[in-house]
């Protein structure tokens, strides 16, 4: 099968997972120069997998979940669910990650039939306008010149537009004083469709790339040469508005805590209108490279 070349369409294909038995899925997972597959892709691929055995009215309200093993790049992944629970008003399901007869990655979904309650929300960041913020690659490019080719590589297959409010720091020296916290603007980079379970797992996908960030910012530049080793240990998500993903969402990322080789990072997507849309927490490992 030819693999699309716009991005969107290439996102959108990753997520289009191919039923092999009743409950069971198996999902492709690109040939990329990369130690482990990219966490997020995991993840939604996952939630894919639960929300094609749940009906259609009840959209997903959170995940939980934990990466167990690192993927293998180029191998296909399996997602076995298990039908947990269908009540009146939720829908419960387990998904399990298999890859080369290894469990890599679970996940638990809940889904839940919309009604009517009152509201109240946490208010959206004062930040610039994602038109006025230049796209990450040019922002690389202003300061390297020429990209080297991992970078290269790494803007060939990306599916998403990310914009940094606050301006990339390329030397320690620029980091005192920066407390652990960070904001990008985000958006698919083409249509992604009309199928919200596929703008939710785009969001998914998204929420994996840019999260660990605040917890690296005090220490270190998000560019270049790294000093420390990090893997996603485990991912929660909680949906409170439904959205779409090719349209700009502000990602607000903050890290309470790190110690003990691990870093807590919280986040919170807002639509451009200032809706709080979904709220992240991950834990990450950190450990210097040697």
């Amino acid at each position: 099968m030819t693999t699309p070349t716009n991005p969107a369409d290439r996102l959108v294909d990753l997520l289009d997972l191919e039923q092999i038995e009743l409950n069971i899925f198996r999902g492709r997972s690109p040939q990329e120069s990369l130690q482990r597959v990219f966490g997020g892709q995991v993840a939604g691929q996952a939630l894919v997998a639960a929300g094609r055995t749940t009906e259609g009215d009840r959209p997903v309200h959170s995940l939980h979940a934990y990466f167990l093993r690192p993927g293998i790049p180029g191998v296909p992944i399996v997602y076995q669910v298990e039908r947990v629970r269908d009540g009146r008003s939720f829908t419960t399901r387990r998904v399990v990650a298999v890859q080369q007869g290894k469990t890599i990655f679970n996940l638990t979904a809940s889904f839940h039939l919309p009604e009517p309650g009152f509201e109240h929300q946490a208010p959206m960041p004062d930040v610039p306008e994602p038109e006025s913020l230049p796209r990450l690659a040019d922002e690389m490019r202003d300061h390297l010149g020429e990209l080297p080719q991992a970078m290269q590589r790494m803007e060939r297959r990306q599916s998403f537009d990310i914009r940094y409010v606050d301006r990339l720091r390329w030397t320690r020296e620029e980091l005192e004083g920066v407390e652990p916290r960070s904001a990008v603007w985000m958006r698919a980079l083409g249509h992604l469709g009309d199928d919200p379970l596929v703008h939710t797992c785009a969001v998914t996908y998204a929420s994996d790339m840019t999260l660990l960030d605040a917890v690296r910012l005090p220490v270190e530049p998000l560019w270049g040469p790294r000093g420390f080793d990090m893997a996603s240990l485990d991912h929660a998500m909680w949906f409170h508005r439904p959205f779409r993903a090719d349209e700009w969402f502000l990602y607000q990322q903050e890290s309470p805590i790190a110690t003990g080789g691990r870093g807590l990072a919280r986040g919170q997507i807002f639509d451009r209108g200032g809706n709080l849309l979904v709220s992240v927490m991950q834990e990450g490992l950190f450990r210097k490279v040697r």
